[in-house]
Formats: structure tokens, C-alpha cells, sequence
């Protein structure tokens, strides 16, 4: 038995392998399908703390995984299908094997949801397509760009491009934006956001090197597809997250999202179980809020565990 199991090989998860195994803790780990999380696709992260020359989100990742293995973390493949929480100890399945944990620390992350489209898996993170203004839109500067998408998110992605591009097409596949009245105005009157209605993104055209440099778009209005040429296509349509297995056994939003404990960022409603990261965060979904969320998730867990060895 476990005295803590981590889900989950983020930013989070790691960070919270780190702060619970420097506690003694000898926490496992327990990676699934992305070891590393999202950030692995990202060719380089700037607004990480500590790296004024950039870091490539791989490197980064292995820079944490062997912080977290320095101090006594143990990592294992394993990909958790079903947990049981009713008892005491916490027990998590595969299908094919069965751990079991006084505390369990969720961080599976969130999956951005994507089209599907042509030229969309072949671009994704490092030339051209992406999910994250916030992580890429400054390599993106003085270039076209394209966002999909018409609520809050893709709109504040638009709005925050506009810092860097010099120009940002909002593709929307309705005549009306879905998004917040005021968000949806901010962008309407943005002279650098031109907003493409009652359209649909088809296809992303890639030039000689392999790398975005347009898009192909089929219009309600239009007999065939027309082209708008881009540098970077931002896909802003939500994320998914990774939380299927946690369905009615703890809260989850309308979203899926995991809900802490109120009063916590961490704590769920279940005793020695807490969450961290993007699986539980909708809003900020950064690295390095991700690792936050770990340090307080490793934190409280081990305060949790004292308390019940008084």
C-alpha cells in the first residue's frame, strides 16, 4: 500500500511528486497516455519562470521528471480506468492491475479539443497549429493569424493576438458570436480582428517546409471553399478534460471539470483526495499555475496524512 499516488505526469503531477517526495512521502506515480502532459507538444515554453532563453516543453518536462526521481518518486505506465474511494484506503484500476493509497493526488490534465480536419494533426505544436495564445502567440508576431472558435475562449485568444499579429481573422461557423456580450464586443470593435462568419474550417494548408501557411474555409454562402492565407491557425473550441473515471464519484461541472472542495483550490469532498492542474482549472490552464495547484495538492496531503498517524 501507498501512503500517496499521483495521476498524472504534468506540470502538476510532477510538482507534486516533488514536494511529496522531499516529504518522505515516497509518493508513486502513475503516467498514462501523454507521459509529460500537453506540454510536451510545445516546441518552446517562454513565460515559464527561471528560463530567460525559452525552454522547449519536452525538456522541461524531463527536467522535472528526473527532479521528481532525484528525491524518491517512483514513476509507473499505468493508465487509471476506475478508482474506488468509498473506503479508508483508496484503490485505483487499469483492468489489469489494482494499486491501492491512503492519498491520491489527481492530475490528469485536459485535452484541447480539436477539429479533426486535414493538415491539423500534421502541424499541431511547433509549426503552425496550436491551442494556447497565451504559451504561442509571440512567436507569432508581425504575422497573420487565424482563430476558430466563437466563445469567450477563441475570443480572448483573438483579443489577446492582437498584441503580437498584425492581423487576426476570427473563423465562426454561426452569424452570431456564442460568447459573453461584452467579450463579443471587445472584438467587434478591434480594428486588428476581422470576424469570418457562417464559415467552417476545412482544411490547413501547409507550404514547403510543412508549416501552416493558410487555411481553406467553406462558407454557407459559397459553392466552393475560398483560401485565406495565415501563419498560425489557433484552435479555441475548448478543452476536454480527463476526468471520465472520476464521474460520479466525486464532482464534476457541466464541463467535466473536477470541482474542489469550497474554500480550497486542492481539496476534494473526499478525505485524502485533492486535485491539481488543468483537469480542475478551466480559466488560467498555465504551466506554471498547473504547479502551483501541485505544490498546494502535495502540501495538504501531507498534512492530511500526519494528522491521521496522530
Amino acid at each position: 500500500m501507498e501512503n500517496i499516488i499521483i495521476i498524472g505526469t504534468g506540470c502538476a503531477g510532477f510538482t507534486a511528486a516533488i514536494y511529496a517526495a522531499r516529504a518522505n512521502l515516497n509518493p508513486l506515480i502513475l503516467e498514462g497516455k501523454q507521459p509529460g502532459g500537453q506540454l510536451t507538444t510545445t516546441s518552446e515554453v517562454e513565460n515559464f519562470p527561471g528560463f530567460p532563453e525559452g525552454i522547449d516543453g519536452f525538456t522541461l518536462m524531463d527536467c522535472l521528471r528526473k527532479q521528481a526521481i532525484k528525491f524518491g518518486a517512483r514513476i509507473q505506465n499505468s493508465f487509471i480506468t476506475e478508482v474506488d474511494f468509498s473506503q479508508e484506503i483508496k484503490t485505483l484500476m487499469t483492468g489489469t492491475e489494482s494499486f491501492r493509497a491512503k492519498s491520491v493526488i489527481i492530475a490528469t490534465g485536459a485535452a484541447p479539443r480539436l477539429l479533426g480536419v486535414p493538415g491539423e494533426k500534421e502541424m499541431y505544436g511547433g509549426k503552425g497549429v496550436t491551442t494556447c495564445a497565451t504559451c504561442d502567440g509571440a512567436f507569432y508576431r508581425n504575422m497573420d493569424v487565424v482563430v476558430i472558435g466563437g466563445g469567450d475562449s477563441a475570443c480572448e485568444e483573438a483579443l489577446f493576438l492582437t498584441r503580437f499579429c498584425s492581423s487576426v481573422k476570427l473563423i465562426h461557423r454561426r452569424d452570431e458570436l456564442r460568447a459573453s456580450k461584452i467579450m463579443a464586443q471587445r472584438v467587434m470593435e478591434n480594428e486588428k480582428v476581422e470576424v469570418i462568419w457562417n464559415s467552417k474550417l476545412e482544411k490547413i494548408l501547409p507550404d514547403e517546409d510543412g508549416k501552416v501557411n493558410g487555411i481553406a474555409v467553406s462558407n454557407k454562402e459559397a459553392e466552393k471553399p475560398s483560401i485565406i492565407p495565415c501563419k498560425g491557425v489557433f484552435i479555441a473550441i475548448g478543452h476536454v478534460p480527463n476526468t471520465k473515471c472520476f464521474d460520479g464519484i466525486l464532482p464534476l461541472d457541466e464541463n467535466g471539470y473536477l470541482v474542489p472542495k469550497t474554500g480550497s483550490a486542492v481539496q476534494t469532498s473526499l478525505p485524502g483526495v485533492y486535485v491539481a492542474g488543468d483537469c480542475a482549472d478551466h480559466v488560467y490552464r498555465q504551466a506554471i499555475t498547473a504547479a502551483g495547484m501541485g505544490c498546494q495538492a502535495a502540501i495538504e496531503a501531507e498534512r492530511w496524512l500526519a494528522e491521521q498517524s496522530e
